[in-house]
């Protein structure tokens, strides 16, 4: 943030933050710097509390994993998010050096275009959805979709937030069968917005007939089986992507 005096310079931000042993979970961060970060949680953290996490922005080839102490606990109120503030322990020098890294990179990324196109990832299964987003990175890092930002989401209700919200998003990448609003009733919801109505949309799924007919009742993209490929769902994104890039920009 400019006129910032810490000793490390801080940069606000949205990533991906899993707490090893709560893999089910996934907060985020809402700044970082070379020394910590903040992160944006409901949950009960102590001061003192050493955490191992998983760090994941769409400029990182791969998440990283960092050992951090938590320093400081901030209660939500109003619109301010509850959070903790934690750092990497002067003994934890390999998790030091992985953090300066990922400042380092966020520094440069901080001096570049704002991200042309932005995908949502819908998926429950933390794991899952950070392999699909190692996946659809590469479309970025191989030069085919430069300025390519991947999101993700862990379940259809925050999926609503999110597309509710600027920055846009260009294309929902989605699980079907998930706790809560499925991924059926979430692309039903996109297609009554009428901001959100001609949204891409891809859907991954295990079901059966009744429920691909629907999704191709609601105009989806692609309805991917699972396991899904992960060549095959890049290859739709871009694909979809691409058709997005010549609309917006013709000619």
């Amino acid at each position: 943030m400019s006129g910032d005096r810490r000793a490390h310079p801080r940069f606000p931000l949205v990533l991906a933050v899993q707490v090893l042993g709560a893999e089910s979970a996934r907060d985020d961060t809402e700044n970082l710097s070379a020394g910590g970060l903040f992160i944006r949680t409901e949950r009960d953290f102590a001061v003192g509390d050493r955490v191992a996490l998983v760090v994941a922005f769409p400029q990182l080839p791969e998440p990283v994993e960092l050992e951090v102490e938590v320093v400081r606990r901030r209660p939500g109120q109003g619109d301010l998010p509850a959070g903790v503030a934690v750092v990497v322990p002067p003994d934890c020098t390999e998790s030091r050096e992985r953090l300066a890294a990922i400042a380092r990179r966020v520094a440069e990324a901080s001096g570049s275009a704002e991200p042309s196109l932005r995908i949502l990832v819908v998926e429950d299964n933390v794991l899952v959805a950070s392999m699909y987003g190692t996946a659809l990175r590469r479309l970025c890092e191989t030069g085919e979709l430069p300025g390519l930002a991947i999101e993700s989401c862990s379940s259809g209700e925050e999926a609503v937030e999110r597309l509710a919200r600027e920055p846009k998003i260009h294309l929902l990448v989605t699980d079907v069968i998930m706790p809560g609003l499925s991924g059926i009733e979430l692309v039903e919801r996109v297609r009554g917005d009428d901001r959100l109505a001609g949204l891409p949309v891809v859907a991954i799924t295990s079901s059966g007939e009744a429920e691909r007919a629907r999704l191709a009742e609601l105009g989806v993209s692609a309805v991917l089986s699972k396991p899904v490929k992960y060549a095959v769902l890049a290859a739709h994104v871009r694909a979809i992507l691409v058709a997005v890039m010549a609309a917006e920009h013709p000619g």
